[in-house]
């Protein structure tokens, strides 16, 4: 599952996807506004059938990104692009304020750990039972950031930074069990 932070962003690399027939062997599944429960029910089927592979293009902090069980190797692994970091409006400006002036954390309270709890339920979803195995690319620059570094659980503790040059390669080492 591919995890985008506004529908424009989704609708935007799901066309581009498409365009370019990059993944001719994998059906692609979009999100969509205003799901029926069937609707969620046949989306997540597609991953349980195990027939072909299929990428999901989902909405961080949406349906699909918290409370869903894809075991085994129905979902091996989620991409999540962006921090997930609410936009600004009052309400979490004004929270912002409270925090910084108790404990000099309005940043993270009011913005930065929220969107860190989105990321986190999204990854989640790829290592449900203790025989789950996956993958979870975390696609921005601000991940690299101590700040939000140090919002990782222990779990993570052994991340690896890598690049468009070396991502194949380390893929391809954690599939062979090489890494």
């Amino acid at each position: 599952m591919a995890f985008f932070p506004s529908y424009k962003m989704l609708q935007d690399v799901y066309d581009k996807a498409m365009e370019l027939s990059l993944l001719s062997d994998t059906e692609i599944v979009c999100q969509t506004t205003n799901l029926s429960e069937q609707e969620r029910e046949d989306f997540l089927n597609r991953f349980r059938t195990g027939e072909h592979p299929v990428l999901g293009f989902c909405i961080l902090g949406g349906i699909f990104s918290e409370g869903i069980d894809l075991v085994g190797d129905s979902l091996i692994g989620a991409a999540i692009v962006g921090t997930g970091l609410p936009m600004v409006c009052n309400e979490r400006e004004i929270q912002m304020r409270y925090f910084a002036d108790r404990e000099d954390k309005g940043f993270e309270y009011a913005y930065l750990y929220p969107g860190m709890n989105k990321v986190q339920q999204a990854a989640g979803r790829v290592v449900r039972t203790m025989e789950d195995r996956g993958v979870i690319l975390l696609l921005d620059e601000r991940f690299v950031s101590q700040q939000v570094v140090d919002t990782f659980p222990a779990e993570w503790a052994d991340y690896e930074v890598v690049s468009l040059s070396t991502i194949g390669g380390k893929l391809t080492d954690f599939w062979q069990g090489t890494e």
